[in-house]
């Protein structure tokens, strides 16, 4: 009986942790607690997580900035996804160097990258970033190895609107030959408006060739300088999501985080960022 509960155990683990992997879109992962608190209604955010999000963004960035976030999805061991990123300004544009790995001991996943995004014009950025990805499987499967794309673009049509957009995977890479399995390309466009000085709206739309079309939306409120406020919807599965900033100072940023799937629960996270030299 105790054997049974455990094998029972281990194969609901092991399809859910499929299940969460593939809303990953095999590859392309959000980061940071910002992000995921506006339901990663995120490809409009120009903090260091942008690297993450849509590499466009980093371009704005005047300092060398540096982030750290983790999350465990659905409270799983099994799914727990951590993930860095920094940023450095060059005399001509944005020099960005990041990574994640998602999963545990039987079941792991890598994506380590380099990106570059300078501003065309004013008003126009573009991000270009190169990934190396990783799947590590127990024995006797073995290790997957292949590189990715993606392209950022950006555009701030005034001060309080913009829009973004993000491309991953551009070349539609294998993930392996038989049966041919691909890296799942994904096309977010998406626009945020500062209605006032303490509050920011952002909405996207999402869509994955291999699933159907998410929309996503968020709202972050700062009713003080040291303080946001953040909640966020998404479809296709529908989550809720909210979270809380907490600025130390113009260098230190910490965010707490969480979101919440209809069947599959919650799945908390935290990320740490700071500017070197502001």
């Amino acid at each position: 009986m105790i054997s049974s509960q455990i094998s029972l155990r281990i194969l609901c683990s092991f399809s859910i942790f499929f299940f969460s992997y593939n809303l990953q879109c095999q590859g392309y992962s959000f980061s940071g607690s910002r992000s995921q608190a506006l339901a990663n209604a995120s490809v409009c955010l120009s903090d260091v997580f942008a690297y993450h999000n849509n590499p466009a963004n980093t371009s704005g960035q005047k300092q060398v900035s540096f982030g750290l976030a983790y999350e465990n999805r659905f409270l799983l061991k099994e799914l727990q996804h951590q993930s860095y990123a920094v940023l450095i300004p060059l005399k001509f544009g944005v020099l960005s160097i990041g990574g994640n790995s998602f999963g545990y001991r039987d079941f792991r996943t890598f994506k380590n990258g380099v990106g570059y995004s300078m501003k065309l014009l004013e008003e126009l950025s573009l991000g270009v970033q190169i990934n190396h990805h990783l799947i590590r499987l127990a024995a006797p499967y073995g290790l997957n190895q292949t590189v990715t794309g993606e392209l950022g673009i950006s555009y701030k049509v005034t001060e309080a609107w913009s829009f973004g957009m993000a491309v991953f995977n551009i070349g539609r890479n294998e993930l392996i030959d038989n049966p041919m399995e691909r890296y799942s390309t994904s096309m977010r466009l998406g626009t945020s408006y500062k209605i006032s000085n303490m509050v920011l709206a952002l909405a996207e739309i999402e869509k994955d060739i291999s699933h159907p079309l998410r929309f996503k939306s968020g709202i972050e409120y700062s009713p003080d300088k040291n303080l946001l406020f953040r909640i966020g919807f998404a479809t296709h599965p529908i989550e809720l999501s909210f979270g809380i900033g907490w600025v130390f100072s113009e260098r230190y940023f910490l965010d707490f985080g969480s979101q919440y799937h209809q069947v599959l629960g919650w799945s908390p996270n935290f990320s740490f960022r700071f500017d070197l030299n502001k």
